[in-house]
């Protein structure tokens, strides 16, 4: 309805705002730490190109081949914390982390045909989700990072000043910024919506971080994929198949000993 760009701007700007006098205090930080500067600058550049991809794909690619793509974002985020923040998990925690991942591909994958990757290289959108899936990736483990070393509300401040100056940007130089108001009042509960849970989502993710290691936080965020599948089968009562019966088993059992193998 509002488009990519909208959509970020919308979600920035109000993010900004209402995070705005939580954060007052610390924004000096950034200018006596010009490695924070750097590190949350990065940050929001990657989650403004990270948001695109994500987007485009979904646009124009079918919801069954890319979601399961978009799923690899999970591992991608384990790999890296691992690998430079040294994070050291126990083998049972990495074989749960692995079977989350697969129940969720198990579970956003319709058709069972959809599995075989080589299969769909051409399909439209498949290749922007893959690059989606790997920046998504980055954004959980850099936004991970950035809550530890400077601290969550900054970092989701700072982050949504970064991508929302992009989106500006964009918008006037497409003559498109001064239709941002008519948006507004034409679909007021959307955006409202749609800003109050991304910001949401994200400041509870930035949270986590500073409390378990990003590869366990990550892994069990990424449970809500099977949760909004099993909504909708009580809900509205949409049929789902065997294999993915047993993807919302795999995840939710997954998630459910990985906390307490973490202890």
């Amino acid at each position: 309805v509002l488009g990519d760009f909208k959509t970020l701007f919308w979600i920035g700007i109000s993010g900004i705002i209402l995070l705005f006098p939580f954060v007052i205090n610390d924004i000096n930080v950034l200018f006596t730490h010009w490695n924070y500067f750097l590190l949350l600058g990065i940050t929001g550049i990657v989650i403004f190109f990270a948001a695109l991809f994500d987007f485009e794909a979904l646009k124009r690619g079918k919801l069954a081949i890319i979601e399961p793509v978009l799923g690899i974002e999970l591992p991608i985020t384990v790999a890296l914390s691992m690998l430079f923040v040294g994070e050291l998990l126990s083998l049972p925690q990495v074989l749960l982390i692995i079977s989350t991942s697969i129940g969720i591909i198990l579970t956003i994958t319709i058709h069972h045909s959809h599995l075989h990757y080589h299969r769909r290289i051409f399909e439209k959108g498949v290749i922007l989700a893959g690059i989606g899936a790997i920046t998504m990736g980055l954004v959980n483990f850099l936004v991970g990072v950035s809550s530890q070393e400077t601290s969550p509300l900054l970092t989701i401040w700072f982050t949504n000043c970064v991508f929302t100056f992009f989106c500006i940007g964009y918008l006037i130089t497409q003559h498109k910024f001064n239709t941002i108001i008519d948006d507004l009042s034409k679909y007021p509960a959307l955006i409202g919506r749609v800003c109050l849970l991304d910001n949401s989502a994200w400041i509870f993710y930035a949270f986590a971080t500073t409390f378990s290691p990003i590869s366990i936080v990550t892994t069990i965020s990424e449970s809500y994929i099977a949760l909004t599948v099993l909504l909708g089968i009580y809900i509205n009562k949409e049929k789902i198949r065997y294999h993915q019966i047993i993807g919302i088993a795999v995840v939710f059992i997954s998630i459910i000993l990985l906390p307490i193998i973490s202890k």
